[in-house]
């Protein structure tokens, strides 16, 4: 019987790899984004919704009972972010950061868990930013989010091992390819890579590996971790 995944934000860049490398493992992935995926897997299904909307949420992991029986993995891998100043940040914009990068990983985190917990195992990633460490002008309503998703984390941790689920937090550098960098000024990219450990870049295949050790059924007494890959 295929294992059940929830990733979110699999439309393109990390989501999308993601979703390709756990269907060629034998997952039954469910997926969402705003829009439509533009592509179609077997074994792939795909929601159309914003993560922050919770009545599509509890409607989303209604049907996937209804049709799965629960869930053994998610992945909260959909973010948004810009690099403003705090004077030259609408309210507008701050809340859709919050709404995506940690209202939206509450809901699929709530939901998730009332699944697994029934089963009595569960793998939860949550993926932050190495904006959160690194504290860099520009970057306060994104790292704010951000950490706060990856304090939630750490409690939701703690309210679950008891049941079996593990929750950690995968904290990236700049990914080759991912959506998050296309509207990063170069020079801004170039002297944030030079305050991490490995000064280059992510590739995908980096984060599927990571992804991999956290969700291994195996690693069962790792949780409530926050990994940094790149190194800060």
């Amino acid at each position: 019987m295929n294992k059940i995944m929830v990733i979110t934000g699999t439309s393109k860049g990390i989501g999308k790899s993601l979703v390709e490398h756990y269907v060629q493992e034998g997952f039954k992935v469910i997926g969402c984004s705003r829009q439509a995926a533009g592509y179609e897997l077997e074994n792939y299904q795909h929601f159309c919704l914003d993560v922050s909307d919770e009545v599509k949420v509890k409607q989303m992991f209604s049907e996937i009972k209804k049709t799965y029986g629960g869930v053994d993995v998610l992945i909260n891998n959909a973010g948004t972010g810009i690099m403003n100043y705090v004077l030259l940040t609408p309210l507008q914009t701050l809340r859709k950061i919050l709404d995506t990068n940690f209202i939206g990983s509450f809901l699929f985190c709530r939901e998730a868990a009332k699944l697994m917990q029934k089963k009595g195992y569960g793998r939860i990633v949550n993926i932050s930013t190495i904006a959160v460490p690194l504290s860099q002008a520009g970057t306060s309503a994104y790292g704010a989010s951000k950490a706060a998703l990856e304090q939630f984390s750490r409690v939701l941790a703690k309210e679950l091992i008891a049941y079996g689920i593990t929750v950690n937090i995968l904290s990236l550098s700049f990914v080759k390819n991912s959506g998050m960098v296309k509207d990063i000024a170069e020079q801004t990219i170039k002297e944030t890579l030079e305050r991490t450990i490995l000064k280059s870049w992510l590739d995908f295949e980096d984060v599927i590996k990571t992804v991999d050790f956290f969700i291994s059924p195996e690693n069962n007494k790792l949780t409530g971790q926050t990994l940094y890959l790149g190194g800060v």
